[in-house]
């Protein structure tokens, strides 16, 4: 009988509980349910660019809302949508002015703040803690971002991050109501498990958006809000590239202070009668993981009143037989507060939830008099008193109660009236508003040139073209030039004589001897040069970045390939590509990791790969697990010569081997969509793995912190510079040599991969330039990023780049206190070499002579920097073997 009434108890809740991939309808900014007062914004351009014309596919107004000139990437200009409600937040869709074809301005990304109450202001981040999202490619196009974790608010800004002086954007909100109501919860920090034969497991609440303070969280919603139950297994998730129970918040028994329970509170948004709280428990017990024993609720009627003393107390019934994660549903019997504390009782040693909901029904409330009314700070709940008690004279009831009917009848007949009047006029008003503006669509509407504005930055280093939506006509003419060029261009003077490729020739003659030397066989692989003639790598007419070596630094896929001698790849046929071909039909896949013009990157489970390439697989052994690949897809409206690059990179890798490189594993191109399914380490990338660990120490020990030993640091060192002394005896040029292309198995083997730049995660790391390129001008040398000279020495400083990630644990980016444009500036004061370039700091982790190598790595001329043979040859002894 117990078990039948948990079982039933149990039922409902997998149905309540929200689901974020159906959890996607569109909240009205579009189709006009979100009014126009409900938007409000920083700023505007001009009164037809105001917020209300933020709309997504609406092209009222001037096409968009556009916030005032923006000097900088990190303005405060916002667009603010107030949704009325509580609402889960999935999805945003932006795009640009499209203004009938006039429009020029949009967002390259965006950020997102959001209020559950419109005083207290939170920043979105996603589950790997970036704040920003991709924006837009052109005025027209939409672009979609998904919220991972969603956003549980009210109000909602949209925060544009361009480089260019005026943005504009239209958006939609996708969600549902959040009908739980619930606004926070506090609980005790999550802790850290540690189990043998696994790396320490974190149970820590990632995404909390309140505070933490004395190891609790106060006052925010997190992982226990986000939709996302935790699997059967706390050691695998949801996500991918995250820690060993991620999906999980987890205390441990015996942790001083918890008297045997975990105490939570949880405050609505206002009285609420409660019937149900659901919690998702894990309960694998041979872990010593179970479900709460008990737990006890108190209740507060608002927020200034005291705990009532009666809680309401329920026992679970144990199962030491299944061991299924599941929702325990707690009956609350139809109690009513505004918060309501709870105190979970261990069954075992740990106890583990990653979803908690509630089932209620509003309150509604008497009305009174208003010398009835009382109100207490922050509690709008407490805004009416008690009613009075009913007469016991029940036979006047009936008579006051007609008699105030019938004087009710006259007014209710009013309002009907006064409101179908209103509803003739508003038909008419609107009528009349669209045979106005079809007239004045009839009308020819034309931007004059006058329109058309030149605006030159405050900084003399820098020149920024523009063109503003359409003001107003001005009575004067602007007195500078106009511009005609369709796209927003920003040119960084570094000093009029060093644009000119052939100015710098003539100015330091060495410059032009060491490059020709690196381009004809000097001693450096000089990308995509098929024979050499005097001064040929340096074309007077070239721009200030040379397009015809810095395009193809993107690969069909969004990510780098390797840049090798032209003759190579030539006359590419499907005969010379010797990887199998595997059946399509066998990929599954699991998560996109990023995208490029003209093709996608996927993270796939692959089966019976093992079995397919047989003995002398690269595969490492994964104990009976799926095999996690990295498929780079071409997408179906590829060009040919995208096609062709395709091939080409397949045959690019095809050649690698070496234990340090990722390997091609096997093809699908027997039909379309072209694929290459290559290594995936379980690990991800260097980066991430650095940044979630601290140096070993007796601190980490204790509190079993992940962390990592300096050996470990130099161990990877070694295993970089050995995959790049391979690729640099081929005479490959990788180009995008930094921690985020490093990928880790679980053995902390490191292979050097290609992904980092199809990657959102990483879209901030990158520099672009419009209808050129993406450039990591962080970890470029100078002559790269002035010249677009791309040789195994400019691989070489990136190395020292990685270096200095390395031993900073990737705790912060490289020159992150300089700006995109000023690391631009410091590679002409490398080139000036007078003294005034800024160098990387010595990281506190980084040995003296081992920060020496790098600053070697960062030598201003190249012949002076080692070769991947010499560093290898210099790390090598400083490993334990």
């Amino acid at each position: 009988m117990h078990l039948l009434l948990l079982l039933t108890l149990q039922l409902p809740a997998a149905i309540g509980q929200i689901d974020p991939e159906h959890c996607r309808y569109a909240l009205g900014m579009e189709d006009g349910r979100i009014r126009d007062e409900d938007l409000t914004a920083s700023s505007q351009w001009y009164k037809t660019t105001g917020p209300q014309y933020a709309r997504l596919n609406c092209e009222g107004g001037d096409g968009a809302w556009c916030p005032k000139e923006q000097r900088e990437s990190t303005a405060s200009e916002f667009l603010q949508i107030d949704l009325r409600r509580l609402t889960f937040l999935t999805l945003v869709g932006t795009q640009g002015r499209w203004g009938k074809g006039q429009g020029r301005e949009f967002s390259q990304e965006y950020r997102l703040n959001y209020s559950r109450d419109g005083q207290l202001w939170k920043s979105w981040k996603n589950r790997l803690g970036n704040e920003v999202l991709e924006g837009n490619k052109d005025t027209y196009g939409v672009s979609s971002n998904d919220l991972k974790p969603a956003i549980i608010a009210r109000f909602v800004r949209v925060i544009p991050v361009s480089r260019a002086t005026t943005v504009c954007m239209r958006v939609e909100l996708y969600g549902c109501p959040w009908e739980d109501g619930l606004i926070s919860y506090s609980a005790p920090e999550g802790q850290l498990m540690a189990l043998p034969g696994n790396p320490h497991i974190s149970l820590n609440d990632s995404t909390y958006d309140g505070v933490r303070e004395k190891r609790r969280l106060l006052g925010g919603l997190g992982q226990l809000t986000d939709g996302v139950t935790g699997l059967d297994n706390f050691l695998r998730t949801h996500q991918n590239n995250v820690w060993l129970g991620y999906d999980y918040l987890g205390w441990r028994n015996d942790t001083p202070g918890t008297q045997g329970y975990v105490e939570m509170e949880f405050v609505f948004d206002k009285r609420r009668n409660f019937t149900y709280m659901k919690v998702h428990s894990n309960n694998m017990f041979t872990r010593g993981v179970k479900i709460f024993s008990s737990v006890s609720c108190w209740f507060k009627p608002h927020l200034t009143a005291s705990w009532e003393p009666e809680p309401v107390s329920f026992a679970t019934i144990l199962d030491d037989r299944n061991p299924s994660a599941r929702y325990v549903t707690v009956p609350l019997n139809c109690r009513t507060a505004r918060s309501i504390r709870c105190r979970f009782y261990y069954a075992d040693v740990w106890m583990m939830f990653s979803e908690i909901s509630f089932q209620s029904e509003d309150i509604i409330l008497p009305t009174q008099p208003p010398m009835m009314r009382t109100s207490a700070p922050g509690d709008e709940e407490n805004t009416m008193t008690p009613s009075p008690k009913p007469s016991n004279n029940t036979a006047a009831a009936p008579s006051n109660s007609s008699t105030s009917d019938e004087g009710n009848t006259p007014i209710l007949i009013g309002c009907l009236v006064t409101i179908i009047l209103l509803l003739v006029i508003i038909i008419f008003l609107i009528l009349w508003c669209q045979c106005v503006c079809k007239v004045l669509e009839k009308a020819p509407r034309q931007i004059p040139d006058e329109e058309m504005t030149v605006r030159l930055s405050s900084c003399s280093d820098t020149i920024i073209l523009q063109t503003p939506p359409v003001p107003p006509r001005s009575r004067h003419p602007p007195a500078g030039p106009t511009n005609t060029d369709p796209h927003y261009e920003r040119v960084f003077l570094l000093d009029p004589q060093y644009q000119n490729p052939a100015v710098l020739r003539n100015k330091l003659p060495e410059l032009s001897q060491s490059a020709e030397a690196s381009a004809c066989g000097g001693g450096y692989a000089e990308p995509d040069i098929t024979q050499c003639t005097p001064h040929q790598s340096f074309n007077s007419n070239a721009p200030h970045y040379a397009e015809t070596d810095i395009v193809r630094l993107q690969g069909v896929t969004g990510s780098n390939m390797y840049a090798v001698p032209a003759l190579t790849v030539d006359s590419l046929t499907r005969k010379d590509i010797s990887a199998a071909e595997f059946p399509r039909h066998q990929l599954i896949f699991r998560e996109k990791l990023g995208e490029g013009q003209f093709g996608e990157v996927h993270l796939c489970e692959a089966e019976g790969l093992p079995e397919f390439l047989g003995e002398g697989s690269p595969l490492p052994d994964r104990d009976g697990r799926s095999v996690l690949v990295a498929v780079k897809q071409l997408r179906a409206d590829a060009t040919s010569q995208a096609r062709n690059d395709f091939l080409k990179e397949i045959k690019i890798m095809s050649r690698l081997d070496d234990p340090n490189i990722i390997r091609l594993l096997c093809v699908c191109v027997s039909s379309d969509p072209l694929c290459m399914v290559t290594e995936y380490m379980e690990n991800g990338d260097l980066n991430m793995f650095l940044s979630q660990r601290e140096i070993e120490s007796t601190l980490t020990h204790a509190n079993n912190i992940p962390s990592v030993s300096l050996s470990d640091l130099l161990h990877m060192a070694v295993q970089i510079s050995s995959g790049m002394r391979y690729l640099a005896s081929l005479n490959f040029v990788h180009r995008d040599l930094a921690t985020r292309n490093c990928l880790l198995d679980r053995r902390l083997t490191i292979k050097i991969a290609d992904f980092g730049m199809s990657r959102n995660l990483y879209s901030s790391d990158y520099y672009r330039i419009q209808g050129r390129a993406v450039l990591p001008i962080r970890w470029m040398a100078w002559e790269s990023i002035l010249l677009g000279k791309f040789t195994t020495a400019s691989d070489v400083w990136a190395f020292g780049v990685t270096l200095w990630e390395i031993f900073t644990l990737c705790k912060e980016q490289p020159y992150s206190l300089l700006s995109d444009e000023q690391v631009i500036e410091n590679s002409g004061e490398f080139f000036r070499n007078q003294g005034r370039q800024i160098f990387l700091y010595a990281p506190p982790l980084c040995p003296p002579s081992l920060f020496e190598l790098m600053m070697r790595c960062w030598s201003r001329n190249i012949t002076d920097r080692p070769t991947f043979e010499g560093l290898y040859q210099a790390l090598r002894p400083h490993v334990n073997q």
